[in-house]
């Protein structure tokens, strides 16, 4: 699949997106009632614990790819179909695809959750949970219309009664061992793990974001403040993000647990072996820092205690040959019982400064939380001159996205009674984004019942999804489309406002406060708007999935409640650090793309120019040879640059609703201001094309012109270099002449010595007759004073030669023979049996016996004889010095 219309065309009336019979069977209630209007609000807002609905309230996710599988859930159906087959099938009606058989699933779908291995998915309703085992590959070529897959109800006695509280989070941790770990979040704060491969009713562990009421204490908090709308799991590579789970509630106050690890965890050693390098730094800089203020750092010392302790019995987890540094592998570990106390909950986390609200919102209540990591991870492996940078991502009901920095890492802590926690935990806030929906309602006059179509914000619940190739890369999607957000601009600001920070040594927080405000902010692109003014209702979007697999085209999936899907292609980006390099100018990274209502960046002053390398060969002064006309790269506009592959317009996927749109078309003052606004829109948008036209042409004929400069430029060089050449045959001719000069007066300087040699000392001298004398004895001694002189050193040196010759084969034959008799000895001694072996030791025992009798007898009779004898042979030494005597 290389192009948008064949995704389109293949996945336009395939059967897998039917609707259930629930809604288009004869007793159903009709597509209309998916749409969220207001007429249909209260069944996006009201949970029923014994007709659940198939409206997608609350957190939707109806689709997931397992490689080339596509998954959909359609009511308490889940249905499967090949997209492979689909693609073989193209223009034919043989589509078809296979309903997985799960008696015990009679609950409508909600969500669903593939674990990492692919093998198990997660299904969850509005209060049940349950989880299948899909079929293996080739359920596809089976004649039967539905796949007999074993289902398993997770946890009963807590999410299947009817005073259970309703789910709102279902997801598989990535260090789960087999990938069977899977925690699901209530409304009530309660994170519950279970374990598909020990028990599927109890949970393993439960954690606690919402402390126990007292019953005879008053509480004043708000009931947003006691309801959990969603969690995320923390990431990192040397510190405690990995082991943290964070939670946000419906009021937006973030929580933070940790340590939590899996009952059954698999875990990399490096990361061990990394946190333990973390705990120790802390330790030595606690030690360092805190001599002059004792009663301070008591508490620190006990916290990191325990934190030692905890590392410490993971280090004893670890299999012999783990040392640090090696290769990273999955190691297979438990929660360490060393620590007795609890994880404490730590929160809620200050926001600094306060998010602004959106104006014309009332404020919605927050639905979804992200936690994402960023590093460069060759950068840090060579200097370590930044740390992997967090943020949290925080989305509402009204549109609106809080961006904030996770300056202060999250280490592990745990209940204690004496110490209660001094501070807490911060998170800076960088800025919010709006999504536009309030401007979207607000544009739309009231419905006909005389409510604000504001009202519809209640029935919204975002929800993020990361891409699973690109990680800066966010998709959010709700009840009025999906955008789409792109960090890689902030991050790459942000990592060079942290490196100057770093490089600056006399550089402190409000510098670096001031540098952050400089820094870019990220991308908000809308991919799918869902909204229709006309009809005043919206088709929410049920699920999000982009595949990752190596036979599939890089695209995102979009469905909405009405079960049409949408397919946008994506384009691959080459991986580039975050870390640019030091000649890039911060202003080149702070570009506003989005719209904030968060910190706005101010006008940043020109760089001040960089030192000039020393290793650099030095410019000459004065005017340079020759100036180019194209002093800076092109930079491609931005109306006509698509990175992501996204069109710059949103796509409309408006709901389907029969009673409205089988009249006439009506124009209404809606209808004008909508097309006036898109008409505005694109009229802007053809201003910018042109624009973009324009400066590319005009870069084009600025290349042509430097090409012709360039060209002419070069023709001048070229005649310069044969100048050059028809001159350099008149010095390679001079150069010869003057070699031929030089070797004749070195011959006659040597001739000359020769003469002054001889005139000063005709003779030679008593040393110089010694020295030849010498040289003539050695040279006697070496060689001999005759042909046939055996005396000399070449002459023994070539019989001794000979004789090694001669006795060398000798040699290797009897070493051969040695070594065969060796070997025979070595087999006959093996070929003796077990039995022959201990009868032959049984006889020389009893020989041994005889002989020691005999020699107490000879002694014996030696005395009576009055005689002196020698001892025994066991008994003499090995030299023989008995014997002697």
């Amino acid at each position: 699949m290389s192009s948008e219309e064949d995704w389109e065309e293949l996945l336009k009336d395939h059967p897998v997106f039917s609707l259930p019979k629930s809604v288009s069977g004869p007793s159903g209630r009709g597509q209309e009632s998916l749409n969220l209007s207001l007429s249909s609000l209260p069944d996006f807002v009201d949970f029923d614990p014994v007709d659940d609905k198939p409206t997608p309230s609350g957190r939707r996710q109806a689709i997931a790819i397992k490689d080339a599988d596509l998954i959909v859930a359609v009511g308490s159906e889940i249905r499967i179909a090949s997209l492979g087959d689909a693609k073989g099938a193209r223009g034919s009606s043989q589509k078809s695809y296979k309903i997985l058989h799960t008696p015990n699933i009679q609950f409508e779908i909600h969500q669903i959750s593939l674990n990492p291995n692919g093998k198990l998915l997660a299904v969850a309703g509005a209060f049940q949970v349950a989880v299948i085992v899909l079929p293996r590959t080739g359920y596809n070529k089976l004649v039967t219309a539905t796949v007999d897959c074993k289902s398993i109800q997770i946890g009963q006695y807590y999410h299947a009664a009817d005073t259970s509280a309703p789910i709102s989070k279902i997801d598989w941790h990535p260090w789960g061992q087999g990938g069977s770990t899977l925690l699901v979040m209530t409304v009530d704060g309660k994170l519950r793990e279970y374990d598909m491969s020990v028990d599927a009713d109890e949970p393993q562990q439960t954690l606690s974001f919402v402390p126990e009421k007292k019953k005879s204490s008053f509480d004043a908090e708000d009931a947003a403040e006691r309801e959990v709308a969603s969690f995320s799991f923390g990431k990192g590579k040397a510190d405690w993000g990995p082991l943290t789970v964070y939670a946000v509630m419906r009021s937006g106050d973030v929580y933070a647990i940790c340590p939590y690890m899996p009952k059954n965890a698999s875990v990399p050693s490096t990361y061990v072996h990394a946190l333990e390098c973390y705990v120790s730094a802390k330790q030595e800089y606690l030690s360092s820092s805190s001599r002059g203020d004792l009663a301070g750092a008591d508490g620190l010392t006990t916290l990191y205690d325990y934190q030692r302790k905890y590392v410490n019995a993971l280090l004893k987890q670890l299999p012999p040959g783990t040392a640090w540094p090696a290769t990273a592998r999955l190691v297979p570990m438990h929660p360490p019982a060393t620590v007795k106390n609890t994880p404490a909950r730590q929160g809620p986390f200050l926001l600094q400064p306060s998010p602004r609200s959106l104006p014309g919102s009332e404020g919605g209540d927050a639905t979804d939380i992200v936690y994402l990591s960023f590093g460069d991870d060759a950068a840090e492996e060579s200097d370590g001159e930044t740390e992997r940078l967090g943020l949290v991502l925080v989305t509402f009901q009204d549109g609106k996205v809080d961006l904030y920095l996770d300056v202060e890492k999250v280490e592990a802590r745990w209940e204690a009674k004496q110490q209660k926690s001094s501070g807490l935990p911060m998170l800076a806030t960088y800025e919010s984004i709006d999504l536009g929906i309030i401007c979207t309602l607000k544009g739309a006059t009231t419905s006909q019942q005389g409510k604000s179509l504001l009202d519809l914000v209640q029935g919204n619940h975002p929800v993020f999804l990361k891409d699973p190739i690109h990680e800066d890369t966010i998709y959010i999607y709700h009840a009025f489309g999906v955008h789409v957000l792109q960090l890689e601009p902030l991050l790459k600001g942000l990592a060079v406002a942290l490196r100057n920070a770093n490089d600056d040594s006399a550089s402190s927080s409000s510098s670096l406060e001031a540098t952050l405000t400089k820094v870019a902010q990220m991308d908000v692109q809308p991919i799918l708007l869902t909204f229709s003014v006309e009809q005043q209702s919206s088709s929410p979007v049920i699920g999000v999935a982009v595949p990752n697999d190596v036979y599939l085209t890089y695209s995102i999936f979009i469905l909405t409640s009405a079960m049409r899907m949408s397919v946008f292609p994506l384009n691959l980006r080459s991986e580039s650090p975050y870390l640019v390099e030091q000649d890039t100018p911060l202003t080149e990274l702070t570009q506003p793309t989005s719209r904030s209502v968060g910190v706005s960046a101010p006008p940043l002053p020109d760089p001040e120019p960089s030192m000039p390398n020393k290793s650099q060969l030095a410019i000459p002064e004065g005017p340079p040879a020759y100036v180019s006309l194209l002093e800076e790269p092109f930079k491609v506009p931005s109306a006509i640059a698509r990175i992501s592959g996204l069109p710059g317009n949103p796509r409309l996927s408006l709901p389907n609703n029969p009673n409205v749109t089988k009249g006439e078309f009506m124009i209404t003052p809606d209808t004008l201001r909508y097309l006036g606004s898109v008409v505005e829109h694109f009229s802007a948008q053809i201003h910018d094309v042109q624009l973009a036209q324009r400066s590319a042409e005009a870069r084009a004929s600025l290349q042509e012109e430097e090409f012709k400069r360039q060209r002419e430029k070069f023709g001048e060089i070229l005649e310069t270099a044969r100048g050059l050449n028809t001159k350099g045959q008149a010095q390679i001719q001079r150069v010869a002449r003057i070699q031929e000069a030089q070797r004749a007066l070195f011959a006659r300087l040597d001739r000359i010595l020769q003469g002054l040699m001889a005139k000063a000392s005709p003779e030679l001298s008593e040393n110089e007759t010694k020295w030849f004398e010498e040289l003539r004895r050695m040279k006697e001694e070496v060689v001999g004073a005759g042909k046939y002189d055996d005396r000399s050193l070449v002459a023994r040196a070539k019989l001794l030669r000979r004789e090694v010759d001669r006795l060398l084969p000798h040699l290797k034959e009897m070493k051969e023979k040695e070594e065969a008799r060796k070997r025979s000895l070595a087999e006959s001694r093996e070929a003796l049996g077990l039995s022959q072996a201990f009868e032959l030791g049984k006889r020389s025992t009893e020989e041994r016996t005889r002989i020691s009798l005999m020699e107490a007898e000879i002694l014996r009779l030696a005395n009576i004889l009055d005689m002196t004898l020698g001892r025994p042979p066991a008994m003499q030494a090995p030299d023989g010095e008995a014997k002697d005597k």
